[in-house]
This record gives structure tokens, sequence and C-alpha cells, in this order.
């Protein structure tokens, strides 16, 4: 495990000069206590403030986005089984994106924490790129000191309500998937979606298609290719099955 020996001496030097209670609060913030203070300080030095960027926390950042994404991955695999590789994905690249890491560091604060060379202040530097690049920094430098245990509880506490939040986005944006796993909680079936009719030449057709579950059929509804269709009849299924809210009603 690193020391505070082991890092270069910039660093070293910034430890030195480093308020104790600013430690304290960082650590406060982020939940976790560093056996390694070094690491902590390095987390936070911006490769703008030393001379030599294996001084930063460039390297940090490269490892807390790798054990970000398998941390994700793994909730995602484990809580959302009935969710396909592609609907997966669609939220796994949404929660890890630089936008989420930096809505998440703001909401810590993590970013005023951040050495950084003086063309680097600025409101803007330091709510986007930088800000997403500090969380991952973090998450390296708690995966480095404690391990993957206390790297993952890390990483799900400050994205647990943003894990459920995508996965009602998502079951809400793709009709099918929620019209499937509602028939099978509700009917033990699975629905099928029969093609009614197309219209159109070849190069710009419009197809209708209607849910059928256990011989029960649903209000059918056209679209421009039959994924469209499906997912616009599913929506119909959603809504006379109470599902969902007519918005007309």
């Amino acid at each position: 495990m690193p020391t505070t020996n082991s890092l270069p001496w910039q660093v070293c030097r910034w430890l030195v000069n480093m308020d104790k209670a600013i430690l304290r609060q960082i650590e406060q913030t982020i939940g976790y206590k560093f056996s390694d203070k070094g690491l902590l300080v390095k987390a936070f030095t911006h490769s703008s403030a030393v001379d030599e960027r294996l001084s930063s926390n460039e390297r940090l950042e490269f490892l807390g986005d790798a054990v970000l994404a398998v941390v994700i991955c793994q909730a995602l695999f484990e809580n959302f089984t009935d969710y396909l590789e592609g609907d997966l994905t669609k939220i796994k690249s949404k929660l890890v994106s630089r936008e989420t890491c930096a809505q998440i560091s703001g909401q810590l604060g993590l970013q005023k924490f951040l050495k950084v060379g003086k063309g680097m202040v600025s409101n803007r530097a330091l709510s986007g790129s930088l800000a997403a690049g500090v969380l991952e920094t973090v998450i390296a430098a708690i995966y480095i000191d404690g391990g993957f245990d206390a790297a993952r509880e890390f990483i799900l506490r400050i994205f647990g309500s943003l894990i459920e939040q995508s996965d009602a986005e998502q079951a809400q944006g793709n009709y099918k998937s929620l019209l499937q796993q509602h028939s099978q909680e509700q009917f033990t079936a699975t629905p099928s979606y029969m093609l009614l009719d197309e219209k159109g030449p070849d190069h710009n057709k419009c197809f209708e298609l209607e849910v059928v579950i256990s011989d029960r059929h649903f209000p059918s509804a056209w679209g421009s290719n039959k994924k469209e269709a499906e997912q616009k009849a599913a929506y119909n299924a959603l809504i006379e099955l109470g599902v969902l809210k007519n918005p007309a009603g």
C-alpha cells in the first residue's frame, strides 16, 4: 500500500503545508478516513499545480474511472435482472458520464478542495471536467487505501438514488421492457407482437402492430419501423392495463 514517503516531493511539501483540518473536512465530506493521507492529498492535486504530471492525480483518475465502471455494472447486473444488455448499457453510460460525475462532485463540493494552477481557476472548469475528474480520483484513492469493498460502498452510497432514478427513466422509455415485466408478474405470460398491416413503398414503409397477451388483444399502433410500432403498441397495452396513466384521461 503506498505511503506518503513514496510520493513526489512537490506533493509531500503540500501535505506538510495543508491544514489538517481541511483533510478532516474532506474525509467527513466523502465519509471515508484514509490510512495514507498522502493518497488523499494526491487525489486533490491537479497537474496544473505541480511541475511534473506524474506528481498529479491524473493516474488516479484513470484508475478511478475503471473502478467506477465495474461497480456500477455489477450493481445494474445484480439489481435489474430483467434488463437486456442494451438497456443496462444505456443506464451505465449515463451514470458514469462526465456530466453525472460532475453533478455528484458538485453536490459533495469536492472541487473546492482541488489544488489547481492559477490559470485553471474558473467556475466553469471547476464545475465541469475538473469536478468530474476529482470524483474519479477520490474513488481510486479509496480503492488503493481501503480496497474494493470500501470503494464500492462509497460509490453505491453516492450513486444509489441516481441508479434508482435512471432505472425508472429507462423503464418508462422502454415500454416493451416494462410491459414484459408486468405481464410476467401478473399473468405469467410473455407479450407477443403481431404485424397487422404495412403501407408505403419499400424505402418508406410504416407498420401496424398489436400486443397479444394470453389471447387478449390490445389497441394497435403505427410506426415508421417495426421497433417503433412495437414500443407504441406496448404503450397502448400499458395504458389499457392501468400501468400507465392515460394522458387524455
